[in-house]
Formats: structure tokens, sequence, C-alpha cells
């Protein structure tokens, strides 16, 4: 048999192959059997070298056309496979436009947040600015502007975590205090501000303390500042979050950035003041931390102390949120159980 007999038999075979291939893995093994570098058009012309010259352009030229003749076939059909292998998915991923949509689930603000968001909008309403900082603090401004020097015993209360010896994850929002007194300009007008934001402590870990927790905290520097004013914004501020029959009581206490100082606590939401277990059979609740600048504090921002006062208060919002909704377990909120956050939906 020639050469041309050989191409032409092969071309007949592989045209015959092609009308049975139903996908594009055993095209393309054809597509190898036949025209590859070991193929079979490859083995029949390896016997060109027994052509006088005379034949080979003529046997060359027919078996260009063959191989171009075949590529064209193969890809036809490839091209009618992958219309198939379409065709196919559409009919099998048809969309019923007559079925109900699916509802989407979406989440919720978190309880913290949503206490917070409240806290801050009372502030808000009365004139204040919301700061925000830094979380990783210089020790200078987390402590020392705070009138808590070096080696300062007070300072054991508020153990954290360092990262250098003057780099520190803040234990309070008080340093964004420190730096907005830095930059107001009172001739601008008094300066009112909240700093909400995550605070961390090296706490013991049990139900009511967490090594990370929210603090907002919020400062009023001007002229003639009294504990008055100080006690009335906090009344606002605790009518709003527990209700209008809610009162407060001023202890005296101490902290270094204040003088004086108070804790402040508000009658017994539950029982109403005759003692039950939420305080302790007191009446009682204690809900923060306030006092009067400390005028070290003022002097150290540049702010003169014989012309300006203050007050300063600090609150946790996580503890708000627990007292509210009568959580008992500061770890909940932290948890990301999906069963107790979501009964803290926002309300319309």
């Amino acid at each position: 048999m020639s050469l041309q007999q050989q191409l032409t038999a092969l071309k007949e075979e592989a045209i015959s192959k092609l009308s049975h291939i139903h996908t594009l893995n055993e095209l393309n093994d054809l597509r190898v059997e036949m025209l590859g570098k070991k193929g079979t058009l490859t083995e029949v012309l390896r016997g060109m070298k027994n052509l006088t010259a005379e034949e080979r352009p003529v046997v060359g030229s027919f078996a260009n056309e063959i191989r171009d003749l075949l590529t064209e076939k193969i890809e036809e059909r490839k091209t009618y496979l992958e219309q198939a292998a379409l065709r196919s998915t559409l009919e099998n991923e048809t969309i019923d436009v007559t079925l109900p949509g699916k509802k989407v689930h979406l989440g919720t603000t978190h309880v913290l947040t949503q206490t917070m968001m409240e806290i801050e909008d009372v502030f808000l309403g009365m004139g204040y600015q919301v700061v925000d900082g830094r979380e990783v603090e210089q020790d200078y401004y987390n402590f020392e502007r705070m009138n808590l020097p070096k080696d300062h015993p007070a300072r054991d209360m508020q153990d954290t975590f360092y990262i250098t010896d003057e780099l520190l994850l803040r234990t309070h929002t008080s340093p964004v205090q420190a730096r907005t007194m830095e930059q107001h300009d009172f001739s601008q007008g008094p300066l009112r501000m909240i700093s909400p934001g995550k605070v961390f402590r090296r706490d013991t870990d049990d139900a009511t303390h967490s090594h990370q927790f929210h603090q907002i905290e919020g400062l009023v520097v001007d002229k003639g500042i009294t504990m008055g004013d100080l006690k009335g914004t906090l009344e606002v501020l605790v009518k709003r979050m527990f209700g209008e029959e809610r009162e407060i009581r001023l202890r005296p206490s101490y902290f270094p950035f204040t003088e004086p100082s108070v804790e402040v606590d508000i009658s017994c939401f539950k029982c109403g003041g005759t003692g039950c277990n939420v305080c302790k059979k007191t009446g009682w609740i204690e809900i923060l931390g306030a006092g009067m600048v400390h005028p070290t504090v003022l002097e150290m921002s540049g702010i003169d102390a014989n012309v300006y006062s203050g007050f300063a208060f600090g609150l946790g919002p996580d503890r708000v949120a627990m007292l509210r909704y009568g959580v008992n377990d500061i770890r909940n909120f932290y948890q990301n159980d999906v069963r107790f956050l979501e009964q803290f939906k926002v309300k319309e």
C-alpha cells in the first residue's frame, strides 16, 4: 500500500471515529492518537524516506491537506460537544421563577454596640463630642498624664499587657482625654467630650471580669464647673438608660486623676430600693466612678487649674448591659452564641 493510500485510510478512520466521540476527553485522546508527535500520521510520514525526490513533494502536500482537514474536523467536533454540554447544563439548571424566594436572614447590631450607641446619643443630645482614640498607647499618656507616675501603687489595679516598657494596651480611655485637652482651644468654648472604646486589663477570668471590655469616659472642662454639674449630668444619663424613677447617690472614693472622687450608685431597678439579690440587699447598685478633674491633670495638659475646673467619669457599657438585661456572665457577650445574641435585636 502506497503512502497516499495509507494517508487516505488514516483520514477515513479518523473521520469515522469522530462521529462516535461524545466527550471532550475522548476527543483529545483521538487528537493525540492521530496527530500527536507519536501519532499515526507521524508514523506514516516516516516512510517518506523511501520515496524518490519527485514523489516526496506530492506526498508531503497531500499529508498537509490530511492534517489540516483532520484538525478542522476535530475543532468542529469540539465546538459541537461544548455547545451540547452547555445546553445540558442549562436544561438541568433551569430556574423556576414561580417558586417563592429564599428569605435573607439579616444580623443585628451587637448588644454592646447598641448600648454604647444609646449612651452616645444621650451625650450628643447634651452637646458632647464623641472622640475616638488609639488602643495601643504610650505609658506616659495611659498612666503618667493621669497622675499615676512610675511605681505608683494604684497602677496595680490596672495591670495590663505591655508591648514594650513604654508601649501598652490601654487600660482605660483616659489617654484620649489627655490628648484632647492638649489640643483644645478654650477660646472656642468649653470642652465636653466622651471617649468610648475597648480597653484591656489582666483581670481574673471569672463571670464578672474579662481581659477585654468596653469603657466610656466623659470629660467636661470650663470655668466654674462644680460637683453639682457632674451630679446633674449623671442623673440625666441614669434616667435615660434605667428609667425616670431611678435615683443616684455619690459615695466618697479615690481615683488618682480626680479630686474629690466618688463612686456613683443607682437605686435598684428590680426592688425599688427595698433590697434584693440584684442589689445584695442594699437597695443600691454601683454603676460608675467619677469626680472633679485633679488640678495636676489639668496642669499637665497646659490648663490653668486656678481658672478652669472640670469633672470626669467612667462607666462600662458591658456592666450597663448586664444590669439592664439581667446577664450574670460577661463572657456571654464575647462568645458569639447566636442563641444569646439574637435576643437583643434592634427594635424597629
